[in-house]
């Protein structure tokens, strides 16, 4: 399956961010450690997809006998709504679809990514927590020439980081949005983690907190209070546990709908494999079945739980699997960014109240004091032969598809990790089907008597998603693979 390595494997969304994680294996830090490393780096690499005022969720699995648990670091709904909060509309360009954004003070969420990362190193950390931030913090600093993906990501989102002059600093130093090979530098990023290292979680209270507060309260046009910071707390949960044939897959629980509506797809392919000669139709069927059942519970996850059987967006993702086993997938994201810097800390707060996929209400009317309902859905999963996979993606309400696809063709039909991940993807919502090309004429004939409404993409797209995921086997090879969709690295050490 793969190569045996001294000190694990890793697969992330940008070069600079698994080379982080590579760091800390080789000093001797775990799958955790590795994983909060690259989590800082995507801050300053991947700035679209993550920021240190988002959220996300760990799956981990102390050792291939442990059982794994699910640290929930996502985003909470602020304790009382701004009536006056200001949002406003922007259009994200996909180039064969586009999507609506919502940005503005009253989108932001009260953030879980920082306490998140100190919880998760609390628990399973082996290294010093300066060390882990260390990398991130020179790279902002130094600067570091733009990927071709990284710099496709604004031209997206180009209204968002356009926004204000404190944003074009940042991403449009010289006018225009930064270009590909240009250096994007963030002295202000850099500065937040130097802190951070040394202060930790006081450092975030006491300096970031009333920056923070300046671009998100009330008084600023958002809903964001101090007693909202205060009073968040990380949350550990027992993860939604699937079986598939001879494979167990944890999944990420209800608050989060991804793990419950992966697993209504896994329960109904397993039914239309015996019915269904093409093995792609009956990946769109159970992925039609579970959203059509998402529809009609309202979005009820109680209801959606009820039908399993008894048995049973701007995104992105880390996987690491060390040298004892310990394995991470890590979700993190910052919705797009709401627009606005916080202070001179080179960041922007999330804009998740405005993300329709995670609060259906919109940013006027959510519910208050809650735990967002999110997509992202970091996984582990094991088959009877002894291979372990830590896997997750980006994509918003892709994320689904995304996985299911991928799981399926890794524990049903025991492809490997690299043609798992780089097959041909598709997506079913609302009854319609989207197609990346390279699937064969007799399977798009299928499709198209499946469903009435289908769009046929012109090539791969991160639309679809980027599974990042990294595998071991029985013997202790290991694979990691990082979607090309997304530029993803996978990375042996």
């Amino acid at each position: 399956m793969g190569q045996h390595s001294e000190h694990g494997a890793i697969a992330a969304g940008h070069e600079l961010t698994a080379k982080a994680a590579e760091e800390m294996l080789r000093a001797g830090g775990s799958a955790v450690d590795a994983a909060i490393a690259a989590a800082a780096m995507a801050c300053v690499v991947e700035p679209v997809l993550a920021g240190p005022a988002g959220g996300g969720f760990a799956m981990v699995r102390a050792d291939a006998r442990a059982e794994p648990a699910l640290c929930d670091f996502f985003s909470q709904t602020p304790k009382r709504r701004n009536p006056s909060a200001r949002v406003e509309a922007i259009e994200a360009d996909f180039g064969d679809a586009t999507q609506t954004f919502h940005i503005g003070p009253g989108t932001v969420a009260t953030p879980g990514f920082m306490p998140g990362l100190l919880a998760l190193h609390g628990r399973h950390g082996r290294l010093p927590w300066a060390a882990l931030l260390e990398p991130a913090a020179q790279v902002a600093e130094e600067g570091h020439p733009l990927s071709h993906f990284q710099a496709t990501l604004p031209c997206i989102i180009a209204p968002i980081l356009l926004h204000t002059k404190e944003a074009r600093r940042v991403f449009a130093p010289s006018g225009s949005l930064i270009q590909a090979g240009e250096t994007l530098r963030n002295p202000g990023l850099a500065r937040l983690w130097r802190l951070l290292a040394e202060g930790g979680e006081e450092a975030w209270k006491n300096e970031v907190w009333p920056a923070l507060l300046a671009v998100a309260s009330p008084q600023a046009g958002g809903h964001l209070r101090e007693d909202d910071l205060a009073d968040y707390a990380v949350c550990w949960r027992t993860p939604l546990l699937a079986q598939q044939a001879d494979a167990r897959v944890w999944l990420n629980p209800p608050p989060a709908a991804s793990g419950v509506m992966i697993a209504l797809a896994l329960a109904r392919l397993r039914e239309l494999l015996a019915e269904e000669e093409c093995f792609i139709c009956a990946c769109a069927r159970a992925l039609d079945h579970a959203d059509r059942l998402r529809r009609d519970a309202d979005h009820d996850l109680a209801k959606l739980l009820a039908a399993l059987p008894a048995s049973w967006r701007g995104t992105t993702h880390i996987s690491v699997i060390d040298a004892d086993g310990m394995a991470c997938a890590m979700t993190v994201s910052n919705g797009e960014g709401n627009g606005h810097m916080v202070g001179d800390f080179g960041f922007m707060p999330n804009n998740m109240l405005g993300e329709e996929d995670v609060n259906p209400a919109g940013a006027a009317s959510f519910p208050e004091d809650v735990r967002l309902s999110s997509m992202m859905a970091p996984t582990l999963a094991e088959n009877a032969h002894g291979l372990q996979v830590a896997l997750g993606s980006g994509g918003s309400n892709r994320i689904r598809s995304a996985l299911l696809l991928t799981l399926a063709r890794l524990l049903l039909r025991g492809e490997d990790l690299a043609h798992a991940v780089e097959a041909p993807r598709l997506h079913v919502e609302n009854g319609a089907l989207d197609v990346e090309p390279g699937l064969s004429p007799s399977e798009l004939t299928r499709l198209r008597e499946l469903f009435a409404e289908m769009l046929e993409w012109s090539q791969p797209s991160m639309f679809f998603g980027g599974v990042h995921a990294v595998a071991r086997a029985a013997d202790g090879a290991l694979a990691a693979v990082g979607d090309f969709r997304r530029e993803g690295v996978g990375r042996l050490v």
